[in-house]
């Protein structure tokens, strides 16, 4: 049974017989009358157009065939386009980022020079009312801010400390004494 399968007939073939016997029925009987006669038949039944040559098939298939792989080929030239372009701004970003860094890099250095300055200033000035006499720093001390004077003393030797203090008059000394204490008051003793 298997060598004996007979294919079923193309729908080609089909309509391509039947044009054909139209066309004899036509010749032989004078075709007229009959094709009037089908063409009211015609109007009731639903149009069924002949399909193409197998050969304007295959043509019409390969130029769609080569009409798609155009389309394909025009977006990977877009889409490698796209990533050159991708590439090239990654490289700027990176570039951008490194200068960045390096800039943040340099204004870190220039604070820790401003701060090591300052410090080193503060020292300084430090040392200079520690040096003095504790009444004449003790009148200099009295005319600063309470929180700019304490931050002088939280950074003197206590002794040095001690004798400008008992020198100024003592509502002053005592505001720089809380403010000197609050400091370090919730700092964390472990």
């Amino acid at each position: 049974m298997a060598g004996n399968t007979r294919r079923a007939p193309r729908p080609t073939h089909i309509i391509l017989s039947c044009l054909l016997v139209s066309a004899v029925i036509r010749l032989g009987t004078g075709g007229v009358a009959l094709a009037e006669g089908r063409a009211t038949h015609a109007e009731e039944s639903p149009i069924v157009l002949a399909p193409l040559a197998p050969e304007l098939e295959v043509s019409l298939l390969l130029e769609s065939i080569r009409t798609r792989q155009e389309q394909l080929s025009q977006r990977e030239i877009e889409i490698a386009e796209r990533q050159l372009e991708l590439s090239l701004v990654e490289q700027q970003i990176s570039l951008q980022l490194t200068v960045l860094m390096q800039a943040e890099q340099k204004l870190a250095d220039t604070l820790t020079i401003a701060d090591s300055a300052a410090e080193k200033d503060l020292k300084q000035l430090t040392e200079v009312y520690e040096k003095m006499k504790a009444k004449n720093a003790a009148e200099i001390f009295g005319t600063m801010e309470v929180s700019f004077a304490a931050g002088f003393l939280s950074r003197m030797k206590p002794e040095s400390a001690a004798g400008i203090l008992s020198e100024m008059p003592p509502n002053a000394a005592y505001s720089i004494s809380v403010v000197m204490a609050g400091k370090n008051a919730n700092a964390p003793t472990e």
